[in-house]
C-alpha cells in the first residue's frame, strides 16, 4: 500500500489477509468504521483514534476575504472545517520510517 493513496477497496484487503472473514465482510467492517467516524463528525464530535491521531470539527467566524487575482473583497461565510492532528506515535513513526529520527 505504499506510495500511492490508501483506498476503502485497500483496507478491506488489508483486514481480509490479517483476519481472513469474507472480503464482502471485511468491506462492511471498512463501511462500518467510516460511517461512525463521519457520522461522529457531521454531529460536532471530535473523534480520537489511539496512537493514530484525532479529528476535530472547528467553527470559523466569517469574515472578509479578498480575491487574490482581482483584488475585490469577498464575504467569507461561517462554516465548520475538520482538522486532523496526529499522535505523537504516529509523528514518530513517520520519522523514524523517513530516516529523520535520532
Amino acid at each position: 500500500m505504499s506510495g500511492k493513496t490508501v483506498t476503502r477497496a485497500d483496507l478491506s484487503e488489508a483486514i481480509y489477509s490479517e483476519i481472513r472473514l469474507s472480503r464482502s465482510e471485511c468491506s462492511q467492517i471498512v463501511e462500518s468504521i467510516l460511517s461512525e467516524i463521519s457520522d461522529a463528525l457531521v454531529s460536532g464530535e471530535d473523534v480520537k483514534l489511539s496512537s493514530f491521531g484525532s479529528f476535530v470539527v472547528r467553527q470559523k467566524n466569517g469574515r472578509i476575504g479578498r480575491n487574490p487575482k482581482t483584488g475585490k473583497e469577498v464575504p467569507i461565510e461561517p462554516r465548520r472545517v475538520l482538522a486532523f492532528r496526529a499522535s505523537h506515535v504516529l509523528k514518530e513513526k513517520i520519522n523514524k520510517l523517513a530516516g529523520l529520527s535520532e
